[in-house]
């Protein structure tokens, strides 16, 4: 079940840009704070739903429609993907996305670049875009930092708060010579105790 958004949220997701259609060259800029959209992440880092999500923009009216440029900021936080502790660290995403004015305009001649569409209602959909650039800008193995230790493959220890730790290892080509030696030096032990 998805959370309802408040009304004012949806709104300031929104970029109203009636003043701009048919007057080519025309700008306005907007600096707001939202709440951030849920689903902002990855399994170990994202941006906490809710948490603010400040936004720094400027729309331009071109030919084809609207030039959306500026940047997105906010706070990520999640786990280490090593030793799992807490982290947290800006994240600022430039933002530059075309919105067109109409479908046709979407079609152009070989062009890859993904354009997006203006509404019915002449506004900008901020959400799909911001969700698209934040969620690709966060590391897919998050670290807390680059010489992490981790922890031990073997018990989970925290490998930190004592480099040193390590377990004995025998290798298995070795490991039926191994046990012939406890054999033969229990053997020496049981002649000895009965001499």
């Amino acid at each position: 079940m998805s959370a309802v958004k408040h009304p004012q949220q949806n709104y300031l997701l929104h970029v109203d840009v009636k003043e701009l259609k048919g007057h080519p060259g025309a700008q306005r800029t907007l600096s707001r704070t939202v709440e951030a959209p849920s689903g902002l992440g990855t399994v170990l880092v994202g941006i906490a739903e809710h948490s603010d999500l400040d936004l720094d923009l400027r729309v331009e009216s071109v030919h084809e429609g609207v030039l959306l440029t500026g940047t997105a900021s906010a706070e990520v936080t999640g786990q280490c993907g090593r030793c799992l502790d807490p982290i947290g660290y800006p994240l600022t995403v430039d933002v530059m996305q075309l919105y067109t004015w109409t479908p046709e305009a979407n079609q152009t001649d070989g062009d890859d670049e993904e354009t997006r569409e203006v509404t019915a209602e002449l506004t900008l959909e901020l959400e799909p875009v911001l969700r698209d650039l934040l969620v690709s800008a966060l590391p897919f193995q998050p670290v807390c930092r680059a010489d992490c230790p981790g922890l031990c493959s073997q018990c989970g220890f925290r490998m930190e708060d004592d480099p040193g730790h390590a377990h004995e290892q025998l290798d298995p080509r070795w490991a039926a010579l191994a046990s012939l030696a406890d054999t033969l030096n229990h053997d020496d032990e049981d002649d000895d105790a009965s001499s």
